[in-house]
């Protein structure tokens, strides 16, 4: 019977930004942010993840990016790693590396530029799983990977006992719906800031954010909110979000809330190459929109 494993965490996760000081990780600013989220009431943390530029760290840096925020958050909420790749030995790996680490769960993009086949999703997720006893996140972002994981596919996924949810990022209601009427051992998780409220109204357990990042409390509000019965207040607080939301997906993530972070002190306007700043009128741009909020 599906399954031993309760959910990770109900409510709502930052997707950290990874913070940059000349070329290097500033671990000083990333304890900082961690601080600040873990004060503001945020319910988990995911590290090495999409808005952590994790496609331009060298594995090095991810093991011990993982082992830092391990050992920051000390068990205050859940610490979820990031640990997809294209390469399903190399996913394998960094989920091992994660469990030793101390992680409370993985989280595992699709295999992106390879585009795997339904047999080979079945396969990569099956590997990872088989080779840790945390729960296994899924994680659906066609827009980056190329691939939208097949429903039939979750729904076998589900049965695998440490497979225990899915940050669903397609923004595809139609799509969410679906698994959520035949995935029924999975948790949903919205990946899309603006669809939080319609994925907890599908009977999803919370979202994995973005704009946390800068406002976890506010953020976090919408699925306590929803969560004690005030449906209302909660669909006023999504929409009253959404043109901060919009301002921040005005250019690739993480480079938006990253400036705007940096507007606050938080940490430096630092990316990796591709990713660079944005420009003057793009910054003001979303400066104003956060101070309308």
């Amino acid at each position: 019977m599906k399954n031993k494993f309760s959910s990770v965490f109900h409510g709502t996760a930052t997707a950290l930004v990874t913070p940059f000081e000349n070329g290097k990780i500033d671990y000083g600013a990333l304890a900082r942010l961690i601080e600040f989220q873990i004060s503001e009431g945020i319910d988990a943390l995911l590290i090495n993840g999409t808005t952590g530029e994790s496609a331009t760290l060298t594995e090095n840096e991810k093991k011990k990016l993982i082992s830092f925020a391990v050992q920051k958050v000390a068990r205050r909420v859940p610490l979820i790693a990031g640990t997809g790749s294209n390469s399903t030995l190399q996913a394998v790996k960094l989920s091992e590396y994660a469990q030793s680490a101390g992680a409370d769960a993985v989280l595992c993009v699709t295999p992106y530029y390879n585009r795997a086949s339904a047999k080979g999703l079945l396969e990569h997720y099956g590997a990872i799983a088989s080779a840790v006893s945390l729960p296994v996140m899924l994680y659906n972002v066609p827009s980056r990977t190329g691939v939208n994981i097949p429903i039939e596919v979750c729904s076998e996924l589900s049965r695998i006992e440490n497979i225990v949810g899915v940050k669903e990022a397609s923004g595809n209601i139609s799509y969410l719906a679906k698994i959520a009427s035949v995935c029924r051992g999975l948790d949903i998780y919205s990946g899309n800031d603006d669809l939080i409220l319609p994925t907890l109204s599908l009977g999803g357990c919370g979202a994995f954010s973005v704009l946390s990042n800068l406002m976890p409390r506010e953020v976090g509000n919408i699925a306590r909110l929803y969560f004690s019965g005030r449906t209302k207040e909660a669909a006023s607080l999504q929409i009253k979000l959404v043109p901060l939301i919009s301002a921040i997906f005005c250019e690739i993530n993480p480079i938006p809330i990253k400036a705007l972070l940096a507007h606050r002190g938080f940490c430096k306007e630092e990316y990796r190459l591709p990713l660079c700043p944005l420009s003057k009128e793009q910054k003001e741009k979303i400066i104003k929109a956060l101070d309308v909020v």
